[in-house]
């Protein structure tokens, strides 16, 4: 273990790095997750995309199979960008932005409306305005003076 910018590097990888591949593995969980009975309340009614599924992860989250495909894709991408420093950052502040624009337009349309098609509850725009403000705040704070190239071993 080797400390560069400030930051700990182990096994070659940055703690910006590290952060989004943690972030990429919890978005890789709650996808497979939200396809889960149990884990997803009325899995039943679960649809493709729209507000009309009913089906809830952990009881609280509104989901749809767009949803959880969404979630999974975030997580494949987030492990793919973790490989270099500047797609760490990339990613985590990429997708704190998408998220942010994602509360925004949860807050602004209706629930019931036909442009609800992810779908998105209260708890969802409340947890997409978290992640906005958790994963910028990722991005600018380990990636300030993060090195671009993984040290090599001696």
């Amino acid at each position: 273990m080797t400390n560069t910018n400030n930051r700990t590097v182990e096994g070659g990888r940055t703690t910006l790095q590290r952060a989004a591949q943690a972030v990429g593995v919890v978005f890789l969980l709650v996808g497979i997750l939200g396809f889960i009975p149990g884990i997803t309340s009325d899995y039943g009614t679960m649809m493709f995309a729209g507000h009309q599924s009913e089906a809830m992860l952990l009881g609280i989250f509104q989901v749809s199979i767009l949803h959880n495909i969404v979630h999974l894709l975030f997580g494949v991408a987030g492990l793919a960008m973790a490989r270099t420093v500047s797609g760490a950052r990339s990613y985590l502040l990429g997708g704190g932005i998408i998220y942010a624009i994602l509360w925004i337009y949860g807050l602004v349309i209706g629930q019931e409306s036909a442009a609800n098609f992810v779908p998105l509850n209260s708890a969802d725009n409340w947890l997409h305005f978290l992640l906005a403000v958790g994963m910028i705040g990722l991005a600018l704070a380990l990636g300030r003076g993060a090195r671009t190239t993984t040290p090599r071993r001696a």
